[in-house]
């Protein structure tokens, strides 16, 4: 399995373009070699309900790091390999949305994969396929609404998947970054 990076954000507000928290999983050889969870100052108004479902105050980031400072840390191996989430779409929209706000230059397509469209595919007889479903079929630990909870059963999913023999390798695609939108991989 190539290298990849599990990631997980939560917003502090409906509009979905800054980032609160994010959580990151490293996936090499198959397995987790890091997992951690960063607050992050969005430098915006929260909402009573990001408040309620992810327990994030503007307290609690109040003096943490900003986006761009995350970013120069991140954005390396972000750019270079290949991201996972659990419903990416998402995910990746905030991402670009909050890249584009702070006007930072990055990699015009950011390739890219979903652990949900998978389970979809590989589990077609489930009714519900979000990440604490799937968590509860594999026995995986999950505080859902928490970053770095989430971006680790991300994770572990995605490894949980090929050591069952599924090919992931057919969902992987590339996010224009400027455009919000999925193309083919490659």
């Amino acid at each position: 399995m190539l290298p990849m990076i599990a990631f997980d954000v939560e917003t502090p507000n409906h509009r979905n373009d800054r980032i609160s928290a994010i959580g990151i999983a490293v996936i090499e050889d198959g397995e987790i070699t890091q997992s951690t969870g960063v607050l992050i100052d969005p430098e915006t108004e929260f909402d009573a309900f990001n408040i309620a479902l992810t327990g994030i105050t503007p307290e609690a980031v109040r003096g943490k790091m900003t986006f761009p400072a995350l970013w120069e840390r991140i954005g390396p191996a972000f750019s270079e390999n290949l991201l996972l989430a659990h419903n990416a779409q998402f995910d990746m929209t905030v991402l670009a949305k909050c890249l584009r706000h702070y006007e930072i230059d990055c990699p015009a397509f950011l390739s890219y994969a979903c652990t949900c469209r998978m389970a979809r595919r590989f589990y077609p007889y489930m009714s519900h396929h979000g990440l604490a479903d799937m968590c509860e079929l594999y026995g995986i630990p999950l505080d859902h609404h928490k970053a770095d909870s989430d971006a680790r059963a991300c994770a572990e999913l995605a490894v949980k998947y090929t050591e069952y023999g599924k090919d992931i390798t057919p969902f992987f695609r590339r996010f224009d970054v400027e455009k919000m939108k999925t193309l083919p991989y490659g």
